[in-house]
């Protein structure tokens, strides 16, 4: 095992990485921006490197500078935890070339998952189920237009690199396709440096399940289980849960089967997710691949009672899963919702400084959090402030123990979507287990409208 781990990363998902590491003794090395100098993960952390000035691009993007760190205070491995630089080919490829071992797959598979049209071809090649499309990148509308006659409306445009639902768009009709053509690939190539688009037919009224894979250096490749994203505003995940209650078993075999296969094929190693529409009559679609450990894994955790961070920094220094598929089992349900510092009804960010933090406690109440009384939430970051998970032996008693912690959840000093967050798990389609990806806007949003 490492002696000595740095973690490219910030807030909350730092702070979790360092919690195992301290467990297993790992010394960590935490890196900051000039505006996170008082947070928690530097504070937790055995050392801490000011790695620049607040803006991302100068700070927890700036390459050279973290590898500078990493090479200066003798780090065997790197963490990149999740958004920031954890999908970066760049990077893997940089950290390697330094000699230190990057906490996820090799440089190659993050490049093959990270164009949507390449990782497409790729699950198709794999026999994994993918969404009528194209296969190769679209030009321009006139090409655009072309293409959604052949597929027909409503079709999906989407960009091909990035994520977070940047660069896509649901469009209804060829007028609508031609304004939202040129807005979205400037868009994509504004935040991504690619303005490659596609197009793929519109599945209505999608699930979004996704499954959690990890895989070693020895071939070995473990699905474990799915976890449930379908309530999502501006296409980003605010509860998702384990397992999915939507899908039947057969379905789940299935996708874990699919999945399994789609790792193998492109000799995956380390913790990843691979990400399926499922309509409504249970066909599930490929959607992307996420090359890292994702936001919601502690769901997964709590239903297999393993430490996915604990697991990735085994097969990181070449150690053989110690589990398989047939000595996993799920136990219980577990929910988690995203604690973001926005506005409640427009979704937008609310920095700010928290002047009170109170975290409900109780039987299956878990916190991911990466702030406390007096912490500065700046505009510079992902506004996602804690994560609150919950678990029970049953779907019906983790629903009433998460209700229960948000009522008793007090933030202030700033806006928290946690006046949402208790719409949404109080809502009766909440509570029988059907969620689509249209939940926020055919049930939130009108119930916001009526309560003005």
């Amino acid at each position: 095992m490492f002696n000595k781990v740095l973690i490219a990363n910030r807030g909350e998902i730092a702070r979790r990485i360092i919690r195992t590491c301290r467990r297993l003794n790992i010394h960590t090395v935490a890196i900051y921006s000039e505006a996170d100098a008082e947070s928690l993960h530097v504070k937790d952390a055995d050392e801490a490197h000011c790695v620049g000035k607040p803006p991302v691009a100068q700070s927890y993007l700036n390459i050279e500078r973290i590898l500078e760190i990493a090479l200066e205070n003798g780090v065997e491995a790197v963490h990149p935890g999740y958004g920031l630089l954890s999908e970066n080919t760049e990077f893997a490829k940089r950290c390697e070339e330094e000699g230190l071992i990057f906490i996820g797959p090799s440089a190659d598979v993050i490049a093959s998952m990270g164009s949507k049209l390449e990782a497409r071809k790729t699950m198709k090649a794999a026999g994994v189920p993918i969404v009528e499309g194209v296969e190769t990148p679209v030009k321009d509308a006139e090409e655009a237009t072309e293409i959604a006659e052949r597929l027909g409306y409503p079709i999906m445009l989407k960009a091909s690199a990035g994520g977070g639902g940047i660069g896509m768009q649901l469009v209804e009709n060829a007028e609508e396709l031609v304004k939202a053509f040129e807005g979205n690939q400037k868009r994509a190539q504004s935040f991504f440096g690619d303005g490659t688009m596609y197009m793929e037919r519109f599945i209505a009224n999608p699930h979004h399940v996704e499954v959690q894979i990890i895989a070693d250096h020895q071939g070995n490749v473990v699905p474990l289980f799915e976890r449930e994203c379908s309530i999502q505003r501006r296409n980003q995940k605010v509860v998702e849960e384990a397992p999915s209650p939507f899908i039947s078993q057969e379905t789940r075999d299935k996708m874990l089967e699919a999945s399994v296969k789609a790792a193998k094929h492109i000799g995956y190693v380390n913790a990843g997710t691979i990400e399926y529409l499922v309509d409504e009559d249970q066909n599930f679609y490929f959607l992307e691949m996420n090359t890292r450990l994702q936001v919601e894994h502690p769901v997964t955790e709590e239903i297999t009672k393993l430490d996915l961070v604990e697991e990735q920094l085994k097969i990181a220094a070449q150690q053989p899963l110690s589990f398989t598929k047939e000595s996993i089992t799920k136990q219980g349900h577990a929910i988690e919702v995203r604690i973001y510092a926005e506005n409640p009804s427009t979704f937008f960010p609310s920095p700010g400084t928290i002047t009170a933090l109170e975290l409900p406690t109780g039987e299956g109440v878990r916190h991911e959090c990466g702030v406390e009384t007096g912490s500065a939430v700046t505009p510079f970051y992902d506004p996602m402030i804690s994560k609150l998970v919950v678990w029970g032996e049953t779907r019906d008693i983790a629903c009433e123990r998460l209700i229960q912690a948000l009522k008793a959840y007090k933030v202030e000093g700033i806006q928290t979507n946690i006046p949402m967050l208790l719409k949404t798990v109080t809502h009766e389609q909440f509570l029988k287990g059907y969620t689509t990806t249209k939940f926020v806007e055919q049930f939130y949003l009108p119930q916001l409208a009526e309560s003005k």
